[in-house]
């Protein structure tokens, strides 16, 4: 049994304790939000590296991939009235690409809800944002930068595709090494249907450490795009 584990199942968890989840989650969202956009890296001057999508992917590994798409929308709307520049347009950026990430996440992971399956459905996440990104800043970028559409077609793949991944590995990586304190946090508050309870492991410490490893890695990645290193 790995350490991503809860349940042989989905938990089913419904009425007002799964509307207090969600609220809480994309509370806690966006919180991580706004601590992320005082980071002062970014490319482009728009494109910058948040770390909200971790919290609302381990959503989806709770509660489901259509409660994660649900944060995803509340979130990314509050986002757009307290703390955006962007409007209309940078709000469905960010529910395309929160999505993109968490459902297809959440949806593999609550089929197989194992390390295994976290993988699967994490690196899945990944790759669906990235291309998913690529198809719309192609089409909704030209008009946020009043750039030519061209301009934009050139600098998707040596810009845009690196940006969307090393998002993607961060919280990827972030997911690794909070999901699983998290989750017993939840099940002590009973707020989370108890399941696998088991203790901390050497599978457990193993995918701290992945996690960290990755996040390192991922982060100086994204000083190096950003052209800090």
């Amino acid at each position: 049994m790995s350490s991503l584990t809860t349940s042989a199942a989905a938990p089913r968890i419904t009425g007002t304790k799964l509307w207090v989840n969600l609220a809480m989650f994309s509370a806690v969202s966006l919180v991580v939000t706004y601590l992320s956009k005082l980071i002062p890296i970014s490319v482009l001057g728009f494109l910058h590296f948040d770390f909200k999508d971790a919290i609302i992917v381990i959503s989806g590994f709770l509660f489901g991939f259509l409660p994660a798409a649900a944060v995803t929308v509340v979130v990314s709307f509050i986002e757009m009235l307290t703390m955006s520049s962007t409007g209309p347009i940078g709000m469905l950026m960010n529910v395309i690409a929160s999505a993109a990430f968490a459902c297809p996440a959440a949806f593999i992971y609550n089929r197989n809800r194992s390390m295994k399956g976290a993988i699967i459905g994490l690196v899945t996440g990944v790759v669906c944002m990235t291309v998913m990104m690529l198809l719309w800043n192609y089409l909704i970028t030209p008009l946020y930068m009043e750039t030519p559409r061209e301009v934009i077609a050139s600098m998707l793949v040596p810009v845009f595709l690196p940006f969307n991944l090393i998002k993607g590995g961060l919280n990827l990586a972030l997911t690794l090494i909070i999901y699983k304190p998290l989750a017993n946090v939840l099940r002590r508050a009973n707020l989370v249907e108890a399941g696998n309870t088991e203790s901390a492991s050497t599978r457990h410490i193993g995918s701290i450490i992945v996690g960290a490893i990755l996040l390192v890695s991922f982060a100086l990645l994204a000083l190096v795009i950003a052209g800090v290193i």
